[in-house]
Order: structure tokens, then C-alpha cells, then sequence
């Protein structure tokens, strides 16, 4: 697998499909879930660490074993399943730890986390099968 452009086409992928959901699309649900919570603007640092760091895991756990052994269908289904356990591990923690984390804000997010996981892992493994 050439990790170099799959890691890329994840990476530019997930990033436009987070970019429209949150900066154009559910922008005004997140700061009305989140309220005060929610930073004026966002810590660029950790935002570029956990996107770096969640496309190795998208890569380790969907698009490789997908690659391998199944194809893009099945990149999408382990990237799904891996949105559905990261995201539903922040959100559920957040839910039982903070006050006004909604359940509606997680049941949103974590549906969010599976679809864009699901089609950049779908992206990465079609790009992986080309070479």
C-alpha cells in the first residue's frame, strides 16, 4: 500500500467532509449544543494532532485490513465502525462527565464521526487499490 498518497487522500478527504459539516453546515447547532463550552477559536494545534493522528488510525484499522483482503465497501464499513468507537468514546465520556453535554449532541456527532470516517476510509482504500 503506498501510505503516502492514501494517507493524503484520507487526510484531504476527512478534512473537507469535517470542514463542510462544521464550519458551513451545522456551525450554529454545535455552538447551540456546546454553548459556553465552546472556544472562540479553535486550537489549531490540537486540531492538526488529532487529524494527523486519527487518519494513521483510520489507516491501521479500515483501509489496510480493507485493502488486503476486501475493497472499497469494506473501507468504508471498518472506517464507520472506527468513527463509531472514537467518537462515540468522546462523546459518551463527555456525556457522563459534563453538564450540559446533550444526548442529542451525541447522538449527532458520533452519526457524524461514522459517516465521514466511513467515506474517507472509502477514498483511502480506493486510492490504495489503484496502485
Amino acid at each position: 500500500m503506498p501510505y503516502l498518497p492514501v494517507y493524503a487522500a484520507t487526510l484531504v478527504s476527512f478534512a473537507v467532509l469535517d470542514f463542510v459539516l462544521l464550519g458551513l453546515i451545522a456551525t450554529s447547532f454545535y455552538k447551540a449544543q456546546i454553548g459556553t463550552h465552546m472556544a472562540d477559536q479553535p486550537n489549531w494545534a490540537a486540531a492538526l494532532a488529532f487529524y494527523a493522528l486519527y487518519i494513521v488510525g483510520l489507516m491501521i484499522f479500515a483501509i489496510r485490513p480493507a485493502s488486503l483482503s476486501g475493497g472499497v465497501t469494506q473501507g468504508m464499513l471498518l472506517g464507520a465502525l472506527f468513527g463509531l468507537f472514537c467518537y462515540a468514546t468522546y462523546d459518551l465520556s463527555n456525556l457522563a462527565t459534563l453538564k450540559n453535554w446533550s444526548l442529542s449532541l451525541s447522538l449527532v456527532d458520533i452519526g457524524w464521526g461514522m459517516v465521514a470516517s466511513g467515506l474517507a476510509a472509502g477514498v483511502g482504500t480506493y486510492v490504495a487499490s489503484r496502485y
